[in-house]
């Protein structure tokens, strides 16, 4: 059987056969399915999820679909957009052989379902392809999960529009079912890949490798990790799995083989030492906190085991009479967190056990050329660590894709978050809906590295996306020093020549407030564009009125009015109604701390702060990434459309992700009480809707230029100024808009990264709260178990009331912080026999 009815039974979903024609139309033909249809299709996601379900991918012999693995004969293809799949049902209903077509239905949201004879030997992902190419459509790249189930519609002929009795028919080998599924399992591990939009042309080469598989199999029929990569290296037409390539750059091995008990010749068991050593005072984890602290060593520990939890479970100790089982279970949830890059916590553990090491040779009488060896790979490691954003990327659209060719993939994000801006100031006339409120494309971007970290190369590439712009300010200048020319030589003539208002766009940092007052007022209601390649100008220039232009940027994000007065007739006056001005500097992290000084007035969530990658141990080589003469024109032909699309825009799907990204770092958060990650999250999540909209403008400019040449794609714009609204719609693949979740990390990670510790700080500063040190309000977690204390109490009395109050989400960093603030705050004082005491005033 290729169809199965899934039902939610006693909480878990089970699998029901569908063995006959006559009971596939009855379940879809049923009045309450219609009803639920046609409310469905009103726009009722209820009704939709009241729908029937089936799955035609999966193979349930024992009706439990958690777990399950094997393959049916058959696999589903979903179409979410309507025109493409109008298309693609007029081929399949005039050769459905040729296709091997078994069903094919309109779905809720009119787009539609089709289900496949699946290609033996080969995944669900492989015969997608396949269908894709030979349909020339889009097709939805996260649908290739075995158990991925579809919302029916109706048995009606406008709905069902083609049905093959050999969807109820297949007969099944189980034995044969279960070995291939075991096969499947691993080749879906290692060697698949989310095929970009336009897979269809992407993959003009794609070839079956089942015979490359069979030549390399064990007696097992199972591939090894290095056995699997070597295949999928001498195999061309092999697709390269998104994730496992992201796995693979994140945790490289030095050895493929599991039994493998070093990380480039380091000991694991050195590695966990270290780790106890410096994040919990050397003493390894206890049965209070053993759940807790194992997890926290193994959310670190997946990067450098190649997140092989097998490896993981023979390396990880059971901790204070922990049982295998248990230890497993902190292992696999570890596991099943988000993939980022590797954590900085660990990056620092290895580094201190690299130095000691080095230290050791040296004492010892050994050279120190004796680690050259293990140096280089682990400098291998953190050159690949820091591709991990990069790898995540798709191919980037025209315009976007040239400046990251221009400064090379280890500086993909930086130079990403740097010309968002230039593309916002750009296409100054669109708005986008984030939240129900439509936004301009306002951002502010810090680059922050060490000097020779390659920030310079960034520099030439805002120079092509701005070169438009300053040539007309250049005219402008010319005209503002011909006047200057004729004030000086009638300066002392009763009539003076009248000052001229240019709108001049680019504006230096180097500047005083009221000079940028007066020009951001200029600007004839369009975006203004400020790039300095040393923040220290800022620091500088601003030093005595750094308030006042964390003021004006905050107001320039979020696009209010700016106002400023002054009584003398000479003096700026300026009323601004919606301050339009985009930000760009680059500096070292020292520079970034003079900028942003203060962490509680919202200046620091408004900017998108990118980081340079350390290059500190990198040996000199030539410098192969240039801007090229062709990448800078490519670059100003988006530049020059940009300006022509103007407008208000509602992209749903952008909106929906967006939200999915908040519940999800909410949820995070709420583990281990973490206030400032959830708070970051409020204005990074309309900064990426802003930078994503930025891309996606680039590639409506791209697919008009590929259809109507670049002249064309002008002419296009210009006669139909609200083309790109509906060009930028159908931007909204599942590839595109994959992106988000990389940039959303990738800032939030820097954030965290930059100003945890700051904000931290300045949150629990008597100074911010405005209360006396024994004023306090008791309302939160931390105040119950204040309360629950002794007037004099240890560390472990404290460790031990936060679990009983917390639960899983205490850990013994968050201890140390909370008794931190308390002490801050003038709750508790720190007695000679490190015991702590309570303020007499709060007991």
């Amino acid at each position: 059987m290729s169809c199965y009815l899934i039902k939610v039974e006693n909480g878990h979903k089970v699998a029901h056969s569908i063995t006959t024609e006559e009971e596939y139309k009855l379940l879809r033909g049923s009045n309450e399915q219609k009803a639920n249809l046609r409310l469905a299709r009103a726009g009722n996601d209820a009704a939709k999820r009241r729908l029937v379900q089936f799955n035609y991918s999966g193979h349930y012999p024992q009706g439990v679909v958690k777990g399950t693995k094997l393959p049916s004969c058959a696999f589903g293809f979903d179409m979410d957009e309507p025109e493409a799949f109008a298309k693609a049902a007029k081929l399949l209903l005039k050769e459905p052989e040729k296709f091997g077509l078994l069903m094919l239905e309109r779905s809720a949201r009119q787009g539609g379902h089709a289900v496949f004879k699946r290609e033996k030997g080969k995944t669900i992902l492989e015969n997608q392809v396949r269908i894709s190419t030979m349909l020339e459509c889009e097709m939805d790249t996260s649908a290739h999960d075995i158990n991925r189930v579809y919302f029916t519609t109706s048995s009606d002929g406008e709905d069902l529009l083609f049905l093959s009795p050999r969807l109820f028919q297949d007969a099944y080998d189980e034995a044969a079912v279960a070995a291939e599924g075991k096969l499947l399992e691993e080749r879906e591990r290692f060697g698949q890949e989310e095929l970009p939009e336009g897979a269809h042309k992407a993959n003009k080469h794609y070839k079956p490798w089942l015979e490359e598989i069979k030549k390399i199999q064990n007696p097992q029929g199972i591939l090894k990790g290095q056995e699997f990569e070597n295949s999928r290296n001498s195999s061309q037409g092999i697709l390269k799995s998104q994730e496992f390539q992201n796995l693979r750059n994140s945790a490289p091995s030095s050895s493929p083989s599991s039994s493998s008990a070093d990380y480039l010749g380091i000991p694991y068991s050195e590695i966990i030492r270290k780790w106890w050593q410096m994040y919990n005072d050397g003493r390894e984890p206890v049965r209070s906190n053993r759940n807790t602290l194992t997890f926290e060593l193994a959310v670190n520990l997946r990067h450098i085991c190649g997140f092989d939890g097998n490896l993981m479970g023979q390396i990880i100790p059971c901790y204070d009479g922990f049982s295998e089982q248990e230890k497993m279970a902190c292992i696999n949830s570890a596991l099943n967190e988000k993939i980022t890059q590797m954590p900085k916590r660990l990056k620092d553990v290895l580094s201190v056990i690299r130095q000691e090491r080095m230290k050791q040779g040296a004492v010892s009488g050994g050279s120190v050329a004796g680690y050259e060896g293990q140096e280089n790979a682990t400098d291998e490691v953190n050159v690949k660590d820091e591709m991990f954003y990069f790898n995540s990327l798709p191919k980037m659209p025209q315009g976007v894709k040239e400046s990251v060719d221009a400064v090379g993939p280890a500086l993909a994000m930086p130079v990403i978050s740097a010309i968002c801006p230039a593309i916002g100031m750009l296409a100054t006339g669109v708005k986008v809906a984030v939240h129900g409120k439509m936004n301009s494309l306002n951002l502010i971007s810090y680059i922050a590295g060490d000097f020779a970290s390659g920030k310079g190369s960034i520099d030439p590439v805002i120079g092509a996306w701005t070169s438009e712009v300053k040539e007309m300010d250049k005219m402008y200048q010319q005209k503002e020093d011909e006047w200057r020319a004729k004030k000086r030589a009638a300066k002392n003539k009763k009539e003076q020549p009248e000052e001229p208002k240019l709108p001049v766009r680019c504006l230096t940092l180097n500047n005083t407030v009221a000079n940028l007052a007066e020009r951001l007022a200029n600007t004839e209601g369009k975006h203004a564009f400020s790039f300095t390649p040393e923040a220290d100008t800022v620091a500088q220039k601003w030093k005595s009125a750094m308030s006042d232009f964390s003021v004006m940027l905050r107001q320039a994000y979020d696009g209010t009015s700016y106002e400023r007065e002054a009584r003398s007739a000479d003096a700026v006056n300026v009323h601004i109604e919606r301050l339009l001005w985009n930000v760009v500097m680059c500096g070292t992290p020292d520079a970034l701390y003079r900028v942003v000084s203060n962490y509680t007035d919202g200046f620091q969530s408004r900017i998108v702060v990118a980081r340079t990658p350390d290059n500190t141990f990198t040996p000199l080589s030539e410098n192969l990434y240039i801007l090229t003469e062709r990448q800078r024109d490519r670059i100003i032909q988006i530049a020059h459309l940009l300006p022509l699309m103007s407008g208000e825009v509602v992209l749903p799907k952008l909106e929906e992700k967006g939200r999915r990204w908040l519940e999800q770092i909410r949820l995070e958060t709420m583990k281990n009480d973490d206030k400032v990650k959830a708070r970051q999250r409020f204005r990074i999540c309309p900064t990426t809707m802003r930078m994503m909209t930025c891309i996606m403008l680039c590639k409506v400019a791209e697919s008009l230029i590929q259809k109507h040449g670049f002249q064309g794609a002008e002419t296009q714009l210009k006669q139909n100024p609200q083309l790109w609204k509906e060009l930028i719609v159908k931007m909204q693949t599942p590839t595109m808009l994959a992106v988000f979740d990389t940039l959303a990390d990738y800032q939030l990670e820097n954030a965290l990264y930059f100003f945890r510790s700051r904000i931290e700080d300045a949150f629990s500063s008597k100074n911010y709260s405005g209360q006396s040190p024994y004023d306090r309000s008791r309302r939160g977690r931390n105040d119950s178990i204040f309360e629950r204390l002794d007037v004099t109490f240890t560390f472990e009395q404290a460790e031990q009331q936060s679990v009983a109050v917390k639960g899983a989400s205490s850990t013994r960093e968050s201890v140390k912080q909370m008794l931190k603030n308390w002490k801050r705050q003038g709750l508790i004082s720190v007695l000679p026999d490190k015991r702590y005491q309570k303020a007499s005033s709060t007991v």
